[in-house]
């Protein structure tokens, strides 16, 4: 007992943690998940809505859950193999940085499961979860395109990332599909965390006429938000989960994933038994991905962008190809 309880008091950053050395647990019909997020669970976007995902899990399946925020790849491989070697279930990977570590330390660990977001890998025990968050930011853009004064927009992220940078694709192809006059500038804070940088792009954005700023930064895209209710010259598009209500006043609405569904839906095939490991495509259809606008600015949005949006999302839902998948 004391050697447990050691070990939990060594590893401060876990929360509803409950660890048993060997490799498999104490209790064999406890079903036991965890999650591994790049950053913190505070940032109201992605690395918390993978944590309500945990929770719901907990509430829904009777799970004992387990977090842990990574920042390496180290200690992404480090933390994949102390969950395996304690024999959970399901381990998610939050993000596509943890795709090459889950490969590695997948075959090690033939109990475990092992997803990881916004990924396409998969293997005997190891899964990818794709979201179709383009399509989003397509209808996004439109929005933004038809509500812009200025003409120029803007889109801000933490770093580079493949699934980062494609949704800022179709967010600008949907600006310019309903105004081609407009243009969007693009910059990346060079990190997740850091607010006052974000908040330092946006300012920068806005210096240059930017008066919509499309945001998928994390916690540094709180700075985002700060910068527009402090200068009250551009509004916000939110990302991941619904920030409509960090700052009302200014967002537009929201990019919204559903990890709380999504992060369900792959727990309930793992603990039936019903796991296929496979790469697991979530979008529009499936109800994971969706523009979710703000009630408070909605009437600020133009008759003629709420039909766009309403006209591409009908496609979308219908399996239909359109400009949000296409390159331009």
């Amino acid at each position: 007992m004391l050697a447990v309880l050691a070990v939990a008091a060594c590893t401060g950053r876990d929360r509803d943690t409950v660890y048993q050395a060997g490799n498999t647990p104490a209790d064999p019909t406890n079903f036991r998940v965890a999650l591994l997020t790049p950053g913190p669970i505070s940032d109201q976007s992605w690395n918390g809505g993978a944590y309500q995902g945990l929770l719901r899990i907990r509430d829904s399946l009777g799970a004992t859950i387990s977090h842990i925020q990574t920042r390496t790849p180290a200690e992404f491989e480090e933390q994949f193999r102390q969950y395996g070697s304690q024999g959970y279930d399901l381990v998610f990977g939050h993000g596509f940085e943890f795709q090459d570590a889950a490969k590695r330390v997948g075959p090690d660990f033939p109990r475990t499961v092992y997803v990881t977001t916004s990924s396409s890998t998969s293997g005997a025990n190891v899964a990818g979860i794709e979201f179709a968050f383009a399509d989003a930011s397509y209808l996004a853009g439109m929005v933004a395109g038809r509500m812009t004064k200025s003409n120029v927009l803007g889109v801000i992220g933490g770093t580079e990332l493949p699934p980062v940078k494609e949704s800022f694709d179709a967010f600008t192809r949907g600006v310019t599909a309903v105004n081609p006059r407009a243009t969007v500038l693009t910059s990346y804070v060079g990190n997740w965390d850091d607010v006052s940088a974000g908040k330092e792009q946006a300012l920068a954005q806005i210096g240059r006429n930017a008066d919509i700023i499309f945001q998928n930064a994390d916690a540094a895209g709180l700075g985002v938000f700060q910068a527009a209710r402090e200068t009250k010259k551009a509004l916000v598009i939110g990302s991941n989960s619904n920030q409509n209500l960090v700052a009302p006043e200014v967002t537009i609405g929201s990019v919204v994933i559903d990890l709380p569904h999504a992060f369900l839906t792959v727990a309930r095939e793992v603990k039936d038994k019903r796991f296929v490991a496979r790469v697991i495509k979530l979008g529009s259809r499936s109800s994971v991905i969706s523009l979710v606008l703000n009630p408070q600015l909605r009437a600020r949005i133009p008759a003629a962008a709420i039909r766009s949006v309403d006209s591409a999302r009908t496609e979308l839902l219908s399996g239909r190809d359109t400009a949000a998948a296409t390159a331009p």
